[in-house]
Protein backbone atom coordinates (compact mmCIF):
# COMPACT_ATOMS: atom_id res chain seq x y z
CA UNK A 1 0.00 0.00 0.00
CA UNK A 2 1.28 3.43 -0.86
CA UNK A 3 1.07 5.88 2.06
CA UNK A 4 -0.31 8.65 -0.14
CA UNK A 5 -3.06 6.39 -1.50
CA UNK A 6 -3.85 5.18 2.04
CA UNK A 7 -4.34 8.78 3.15
CA UNK A 8 -6.60 9.53 0.18
CA UNK A 9 -8.58 6.33 0.72
CA UNK A 10 -9.14 7.21 4.37
CA UNK A 11 -9.63 10.94 3.71
CA UNK A 12 -6.83 11.86 6.12
CA UNK A 13 -4.40 14.73 5.57
CA UNK A 14 -0.66 14.36 6.12
CA UNK A 15 -0.94 16.84 8.97
CA UNK A 16 -3.73 14.84 10.63
CA UNK A 17 -1.75 11.59 10.24
CA UNK A 18 1.19 13.29 11.92
CA UNK A 19 -1.01 14.39 14.82
CA UNK A 20 -2.72 11.03 15.39
CA UNK A 21 0.42 8.93 14.87
CA UNK A 22 3.01 11.07 16.64
CA UNK A 23 5.29 10.85 13.59
CA UNK A 24 6.82 14.22 12.70
CA UNK A 25 4.97 16.05 9.91
CA UNK A 26 8.17 16.41 7.88
CA UNK A 27 8.67 12.64 7.96
CA UNK A 28 5.12 12.01 6.72
CA UNK A 29 5.53 14.64 3.98
CA UNK A 30 8.89 13.19 2.89
CA UNK A 31 7.42 9.68 2.65
CA UNK A 32 4.42 10.86 0.64
CA UNK A 33 6.63 12.93 -1.68
CA UNK A 34 8.97 10.00 -2.30
CA UNK A 35 11.98 11.68 -0.68
CA UNK A 36 11.98 8.99 2.01
CA UNK A 37 10.97 5.38 1.76
CA UNK A 38 8.57 3.81 4.22
CA UNK A 39 10.62 0.62 3.90
CA UNK A 40 13.70 2.44 5.22
CA UNK A 41 11.90 3.97 8.21
CA UNK A 42 12.35 2.51 11.65
CA UNK A 43 9.95 -0.20 12.75
CA UNK A 44 8.63 2.21 15.37
CA UNK A 45 7.69 4.80 12.71
CA UNK A 46 5.99 2.18 10.54
CA UNK A 47 4.12 0.83 13.57
CA UNK A 48 2.92 4.29 14.60
CA UNK A 49 1.67 5.03 11.08
CA UNK A 50 0.04 1.60 10.74
CA UNK A 51 -1.80 2.00 14.05
CA UNK A 52 -2.98 5.47 13.08
CA UNK A 53 -4.29 4.11 9.75
CA UNK A 54 -5.82 1.08 11.46
CA UNK A 55 -3.89 -1.45 9.39
CA UNK A 56 -1.00 -3.86 9.89
CA UNK A 57 2.63 -2.99 9.28
CA UNK A 58 2.74 -5.69 6.59
CA UNK A 59 -0.26 -4.20 4.80
CA UNK A 60 1.32 -0.75 4.94
CA UNK A 61 4.61 -2.02 3.51
CA UNK A 62 3.03 -4.20 0.82
CA UNK A 63 3.57 -2.66 -2.64
CA UNK A 64 0.63 -1.73 -4.86
CA UNK A 65 0.15 -4.09 -7.82
CA UNK A 66 -1.58 -3.61 -11.15
CA UNK A 67 -4.03 -6.07 -12.74
CA UNK A 68 -1.10 -8.09 -14.13
CA UNK A 69 0.41 -8.55 -10.68
CA UNK A 70 3.29 -6.16 -11.28
CA UNK A 71 4.18 -3.35 -8.88
CA UNK A 72 2.55 -0.04 -9.80
CA UNK A 73 5.86 1.68 -9.08
CA UNK A 74 8.06 0.63 -12.01
CA UNK A 75 11.28 1.98 -10.52
CA UNK A 76 12.31 -1.62 -9.81
CA UNK A 77 13.07 -1.81 -13.55
CA UNK A 78 16.07 0.47 -12.97
CA UNK A 79 17.68 -2.04 -10.61
CA UNK A 80 20.50 -4.31 -11.70
CA UNK A 81 21.52 -2.31 -14.76
CA UNK A 82 25.02 -2.94 -16.14
CA UNK A 83 27.70 -0.40 -15.19
CA UNK A 84 28.10 1.02 -18.71
CA UNK A 85 24.35 1.67 -18.92
CA UNK A 86 24.32 3.29 -15.48
CA UNK A 87 27.15 5.58 -16.63
CA UNK A 88 25.37 6.71 -19.79
CA UNK A 89 22.12 7.13 -17.84
CA UNK A 90 23.93 9.26 -15.27
CA UNK A 91 25.54 11.39 -18.00
CA UNK A 92 22.19 11.91 -19.73
CA UNK A 93 20.42 12.86 -16.47
CA UNK A 94 23.18 15.34 -15.60
CA UNK A 95 22.97 16.91 -19.07
CA UNK A 96 19.18 17.23 -18.81
CA UNK A 97 19.46 18.85 -15.35
CA UNK A 98 22.01 21.36 -16.66
CA UNK A 99 19.84 22.14 -19.67
CA UNK A 100 16.77 22.64 -17.47
CA UNK A 101 18.71 25.07 -15.30
CA UNK A 102 19.48 27.21 -18.36
CA UNK A 103 22.98 25.95 -19.17
CA UNK A 104 23.58 25.21 -22.84
CA UNK A 105 24.67 21.59 -23.21
CA UNK A 106 26.11 21.21 -26.68
CA UNK A 107 26.53 17.44 -26.36
CA UNK A 108 22.95 16.65 -25.29
CA UNK A 109 22.31 14.82 -28.59
CA UNK A 110 25.42 12.71 -28.04
CA UNK A 111 24.29 11.76 -24.52
CA UNK A 112 20.84 10.87 -25.89
CA UNK A 113 22.29 8.66 -28.63
CA UNK A 114 24.78 7.07 -26.23
CA UNK A 115 21.97 6.17 -23.83
CA UNK A 116 19.81 4.79 -26.62
CA UNK A 117 22.72 2.74 -27.95
CA UNK A 118 23.61 1.39 -24.49
CA UNK A 119 19.99 0.41 -23.81
CA UNK A 120 19.87 -1.42 -27.15
CA UNK A 121 23.22 -3.12 -26.51
CA UNK A 122 22.24 -4.25 -23.02
CA UNK A 123 18.95 -5.62 -24.32
CA UNK A 124 20.48 -7.45 -27.30
CA UNK A 125 23.16 -8.99 -25.06
CA UNK A 126 20.49 -10.13 -22.55
CA UNK A 127 21.92 -7.94 -19.80
CA UNK A 128 18.50 -6.34 -19.27
CA UNK A 129 15.02 -7.52 -20.16
CA UNK A 130 12.94 -6.10 -22.98
CA UNK A 131 10.61 -4.73 -20.31
CA UNK A 132 13.50 -2.86 -18.68
CA UNK A 133 14.71 -1.56 -22.03
CA UNK A 134 11.29 -0.16 -22.97
CA UNK A 135 10.83 1.32 -19.51
CA UNK A 136 14.14 3.19 -19.87
CA UNK A 137 13.37 4.26 -23.45
CA UNK A 138 9.99 5.60 -22.38
CA UNK A 139 11.12 7.33 -19.21
CA UNK A 140 14.33 8.93 -20.45
CA UNK A 141 14.13 9.06 -24.24
CA UNK A 142 10.41 9.64 -24.71
CA UNK A 143 10.07 6.63 -27.00
CA UNK A 144 7.03 4.39 -27.19
CA UNK A 145 6.77 0.77 -28.14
Amino acid sequence: MNLQSALIKRNISMYHLSKISGVPKTTVIDICAGRSSLEKCSAKTVLLIAKALNCSMEELLEPDYDINGKPVDNSYLECGLPAFLMDSLSNFKAAIEKQQSGVIVSLIDCYYCELQSDINSAEINNMISSEQAWYLRGKYLGLER
